[in-house]
């Protein structure tokens, strides 16, 4: 054995690794979930070197989505898409989507409409390559600490939905969720919505317990599902009209929540 790591010392760790890999879950989660996140990184290099032409960019979004698509296929996920008629709009609307993981980037890729940005937190621009790939794809960020600034954005974003034609995909529960339900939602997403006069689009992915668990350090091959539900008109209303909005949007996500990830916990035994 000794005169085998001498000679051969990559060899001999290469086939530890596949040991491990194989008999170790933990391990395997965190392989992983490190080679995804480098996955992000690789890609936004990409990213980056096809924005620049174009600068900071709306348009730019498409190169994000064109190079995370692949990656399900990497990690042996199986994504079904239901409702994409509810998408087939030309005018700006608001998208909704529930967030658990990091995960949700590859499911988000899914179902990104043409010229939609996500707004994203601030620390986000400050993620090396991934950061500056987000900026020149006209990512929205928002400082989650200082309300007032955040508020002040979104307006700023409201007043140009018409005028640059553009449409915003938004966490509502402002950060992930593990717990295999919803967090009550932020208002941001509907006031920017009510205040620009234009529709919510809700869509929620399915849970990730079958083949994901943090707390259990699992990360298999799995199904999701995503479903895109009908427009939620915001016409008329005004800010006084938000708390009652947000509840509605959220009670008909959580419903169609529990019925799909009920879908795939069925498919998956």
């Amino acid at each position: 054995m000794e005169l085998l790591l001498l000679h051969y010392p990559f060899t001999c760790l290469f086939i530890m690794f596949l040991v491990l890999y194989q008999l170790n879950p933990a391990f395997r989660y965190f392989c992983k979930m490190n080679f995804y996140k480098l996955c992000l990184f690789t890609l936004s290099i990409l990213v980056i070197m096809m924005s620049i032409p174009r600068g900071r960019n709306v348009e730019n979004v498409k190169f994000w989505r064109m190079t995370i698509l692949p990656l399900k296929y990497i990690f042996g996920l199986k994504i079904v898409v239901k409702g994409k008629e509810n998408l087939r709009t030309k005018e700006p609307f608001v998208l909704v989507l529930n967030h658990q993981t990091s995960l949700d980037i590859m499911m988000a890729a899914e179902i990104l409409p043409h010229r939609c940005v996500p707004v994203a937190k601030k620390e986000v621009l400050y993620m090396g390559t991934f950061g500056l790939g987000c900026w020149l794809a006209g990512f929205i960020f928002v400082d989650r600490k200082k309300r007032e600034e955040s508020i002040a954005t979104l307006t700023e974003v409201a007043h140009s939905l018409h005028k640059e034609n553009f449409r915003v995909l938004i966490f509502p529960e402002g950060t992930r969720n593990h717990a295999g339900s919803m967090l009550p939602f932020k208002r941001g997403a509907f006031h920017l919505a009510v205040k620009a006069q234009v529709p919510i689009i809700p869509a929620v992915i399915s849970s990730y317990h079958d083949f994901y668990n943090q707390k259990e350090k699992r990360f298999t091959p799995g199904k999701s599902i995503i479903q895109i539900m009908p427009k939620v008109e915001t016409f008329g209303l005004g800010p006084d009209d938000v708390p009652k909005l947000t509840e509605q949007v959220r009670d008909s996500m959580l419903t169609t929540y529990q019925e799909i990830s009920g879908m795939t916990n069925k498919a998956s035994h």
